[in-house]
């Protein structure tokens, strides 16, 4: 495996999580985007959620002013979100599969079968300027199907691999994610990865041929409720 510079965009949804089971102002998630940038994040994902679970509207706009760090923002494609974001105007905007009744997010953006619609979208975020991923399952026909309606990216949803209950299963997802990126480069993407990388298995995706960037929340957060969040960052840094 080739060893590429990759980047690391530190999702803050749980920091603001917290925060939310009080409805209070603290743990302020530009706080700990500011120390993610200081402990070597390269940039913040936030996903902004139709019920607003976690992440606010006023967060996302906070962190758009005030952090240097390129801000990535996960959203669901709806005409709401997408009209928030071209108002907004982060540097990247990232479309997946929203369901109200999952706990995070459960598989990739089925773009084959909503090609037209997607596509629209696509069309008005580049407009404003924005860089536009898909978040997609390690499938040929959906990472064709991001090229043709012109995405940017792809994000490639590493949830299966992350999950494998065996070493068998895990090398078979390892191998899906692999021929995905294959796939993805040959068709001009820009290739990300994220969803369930941790500290023990984010080295194998991280030395994936023209692997750009990982997005990680979760682990990290875990790990900083330890050492802190910006060990934690530079210690996942270091990994990839």
């Amino acid at each position: 495996m080739k060893r590429n510079k990759v980047l690391l965009g530190v999702n803050i949804d749980h920091i603001a999580q917290v925060r939310q089971a009080r409805l209070g102002t603290e743990p302020d998630p530009l706080v700990f985007a500011r120390l993610a940038e200081k402990s070597g994040a390269d940039g913040i994902t936030v996903h902004l959620r139709e019920d607003r679970r976690h992440i606010q509207d006023k967060d996302v706009l906070n962190l758009r002013k005030r952090i240097r760090a390129r801000l990535n923002l996960e959203m669901a494609g709806t005409d709401a979100m997408v009209s928030f974001a071209c108002r907004v105007k982060p540097e990247e905007v990232c479309l997946v599969p929203e369901k109200r009744e999952e706990l995070t997010t459960e598989g990739g953006l089925d773009v084959l079968r909503n090609r037209e619609k997607i596509r629209a979208f696509v069309s008005r975020l580049k407009k404003s300027g924005i860089c536009v991923s898909i978040f997609v399952d390690p499938l040929q026909g959906q990472i064709l199907a991001s090229q043709e309606v012109g995405a940017d990216c792809v994000e490639l949803h590493t949830g299966a691999y992350a999950g494998a209950q065996s070493n068998l299963q895990k090398k078979l997802e390892y191998r899906k994610l692999v021929l995905a990126g294959q796939c993805a480069l040959k068709a001009g993407l820009i290739l990300n990865a994220g969803h369930g990388l941790d500290y023990r298995n984010v080295v194998p995706v991280s030395r994936m041929t023209g692997m750009h960037e990982l997005n990680i929340g979760y682990s990290i957060v875990v790990r900083a409720l330890t050492v802190g969040l910006e060990k934690a960052v530079q210690e996942m840094k270091s990994l990839i």
